[in-house]
């Protein structure tokens, strides 16, 4: 993919702060599936996915349209995503044949130790404390991301992909239930700071449904980095004001509470990289889909690519040891025994590669796979947690799992010459740390919470612990499946520690199990994360699988809403087929080029 110079964007509107009366052309129509040719767009978002699509009529490919959906969902998902915060991208390049990744992960500043998030009792401090602060900052890395993808896979400038986003934030968009929920979840810490406030509760209340917000000073954020590039925000008048933010936090009259300060400066921004990485890559033998595939995810930092992965070849290997099974109870057990053994691994060994050695070639080698598998029992649960290896064999205690925040967002892309873009950012829990930065429109990550405040176990070395420059572990799991060296599907999702869950079940539905794609994405979801207890969906808890697997032992605890998956799978015809959720978080949107039909 060779990059070519774009336009400058002109600008030249008078803007006005937060929402206004629906006096508004109204949003694109949401639909979970799509099939044609010419490229495709999934995400959470009917503008964003439109915004997408535009880009590849325009003539830009997978990567161009997949930075553009991203930065719509800075305005029209802010409380996942955003410049603020950070994220991983995997891409296919149909011209040489290989799969690329981009590490966009936030980093903590150069004066952040180990025991940053103790209290000087040497206790962790309380996580409401970490989250509404600036001490949980990280360095963003999402504009860095957004500059060197398509410098490096791009057909356009930074200018070019931002001009729909740009607009977008300048016409705002129609306020849906999602929105509104999630405002009125947040105005309490909303109202704390006097920057937040002004923008996402304009009138002293949420937006209703059916308003149009406005985010003028988004739009202003994407021209100085449309004419700047990406130097704005790494040490320029961008970078200033989040170091500011950071060090003087906007409090509104009346706070009372003392808020964290982090130690953030301009050398900690300057200096930021987004950082191409070696994919994860395991082969899966995927009886449903025909034979074997190549699984491509996003290595450490984030732990996405290892614990599918190293699940996948874990079912892989009970299937050679015990035989393949029909048996859907049977075939489900196996899968969340496959995670547990995987997310104790995980725990254990996966942190930042640049500050200690990862064992990702022994997580993902078919030979540790079948050390692991043969732990399985086909008619009883691992007790929980499971203990994580010790080189090639099990032993000690359970890892618990730190907190995640479940609030991210995913996309996936594809244009006609077959290049694909799965592409998971996040600014962590829902609302980011609750802090905008004045008079620049985006929410500040508070990321650093995904780190360990404590060793998870007494005596035993973690990974995960704070450290100058250090990039906390993720769950985020990209996914790039190929098939007979093509591209096959796509997939990711948002949900903090419950990605991996839901991405390896829509694995393992379309390629083991034989389910189309829509339905895979649809299906019942259950996240199994070594605890004592399982996070599954009322439907999978209450089905005929959900109540014979507890009768084996497995402990469920129902959750509303697992995940709000996008997927794409390229069909036989030569056609593709996007897909988004139908229901949850409201419902996803598809979108293709050149629809059949």
């Amino acid at each position: 993919m060779r990059r070519r110079a774009g336009a400058a964007v002109v600008f030249s509107a008078v803007l006005t702060f937060g929402f206004v009366s629906p006096a508004h052309a109204g949003s694109p129509p949401r639909e979970p599936v799509a099939t044609g040719f010419g490229g495709a767009v999934a995400s959470v978002d009917p503008d964003a996915t439109a915004i997408g699509l535009d880009v590849l009529r325009r003539g830009g490919n997978a990567v161009d349209a997949a930075i553009a959906t991203a930065a719509a969902l800075g305005v029209t998902e802010p409380y996942s995503a955003g410049v603020g915060g950070g994220g991983f991208l995997v891409s296919y390049d149909a011209r040489t044949g290989t799969v690329h990744t981009l590490d966009g992960r936030e980093t903590a500043p150069a004066a952040m130790t180990q025991d940053a998030f103790l209290g000087d009792d040497g206790k962790p401090l309380p996580f409401a404390d970490l989250v509404n602060s600036t001490l949980s900052v990280g360095v963003p890395g999402t504009p860095a991301t957004w500059e060197r993808a398509l410098a490096d896979q791009g057909t356009m400038s930074l200018a070019d992909v931002l001009s729909g986003p740009r607009s977008l934030a300048e016409r705002g968009f129609v306020v849906d239930q999602e929105f509104h929920d999630q405002t009125v979840e947040n105005a309490q810490r909303f109202r704390d700071f006097t920057s937040t406030a002004q923008l996402f509760l304009a009138d002293g209340n949420a937006p209703r449904v059916g308003d149009v917000f406005t985010n003028p000073d988004l739009a202003r954020t994407y021209q100085l980095l449309a004419d700047q590039g990406s130097g704005a925000f790494y040490g320029g008048e961008l970078g200033r004001a989040v170091v500011d933010t950071v060090a003087a936090p906007p409090l509104a009259d009346g706070v009372t509470r003392e808020v964290l300060r982090g130690g953030m400066t301009l050398d900690d921004l300057t200096s930021y990289q987004a950082r191409q990485r070696v994919p994860t890559h395991v082969v899966h033998q995927a009886p449903g889909a025909g034979g074997p595939v190549d699984v491509y995810g996003m290595p450490a930092p984030s732990s996405g690519g290892t614990t599918v992965g190293e699940a996948l070849n874990v079912l892989d290997a009970v299937d050679a040891q015990r035989g393949a099974t029909s048996d859907p109870v049977q075939s489900e057990h196996r899968k969340l025994e496959a995670a547990a053994l995987a997310f104790a691994d995980r725990n254990r060994y996966v942190g930042d590669p640049d500050v200690q050695d990862v064992p990702q070639s022994m997580l993902l080698s078919p030979e540790f796979a079948a050390q692991r598998a043969c732990l399985l029992d086909p008619g009883s649960v691992l007790p929980r947690p499971v203990a994580p290896a010790e080189g090639c064999t099990t032993g000690g205690t359970g890892t618990p799992e730190p907190y995640e925040g479940t609030s991210t967002t995913h996309l996936v892309t594809a244009d006609a010459a077959g290049n694909v873009v799965s592409y998971t950012l996040t600014i962590e829990q829902t609302g980011g740390s609750g802090i905008v930065v004045p008079g620049r429109g985006f929410l500040l990550n508070n990321e650093l919470t995904d780190f360990s405040a404590a060793p998870a176990v007494a005596g035993r070395p973690d990974p995960n612990l704070p450290g100058p420059g250090k990039r906390p572990r993720s769950s985020m799991a990209p996914t790039i499946v190929l098939k007979d060296g093509r591209p096959f599907l796509a997939a990711g999702s948002p949900g903090g520690a419950t990605i991996i869950g839901t991405t390896l079940g829509i694995l393992v539905d379309r390629l083991d199990r034989g389910v189309d794609l829509p339905t895979a994405v649809a299906n019942p979801r259950v996240s199994e994360q070594n605890g004592a207890a399982t996070s599954a969906e009322p439907a999978y808890v209450d089905s005929p699988r959900g109540r014979a697997l507890a009768a084996m032992g497995h402990v469920f605890t129902p959750t509303e809403e697992i995940g709000a998956a996008v997927a794409l799978e390229f069909l036989p015809d030569g056609s593709v087929q996007a897909v988004a959720e139908p229901v949850r978080r409201g419902g996803g949107a598809a979108g293709v080029v050149h629809p059949l039909g």
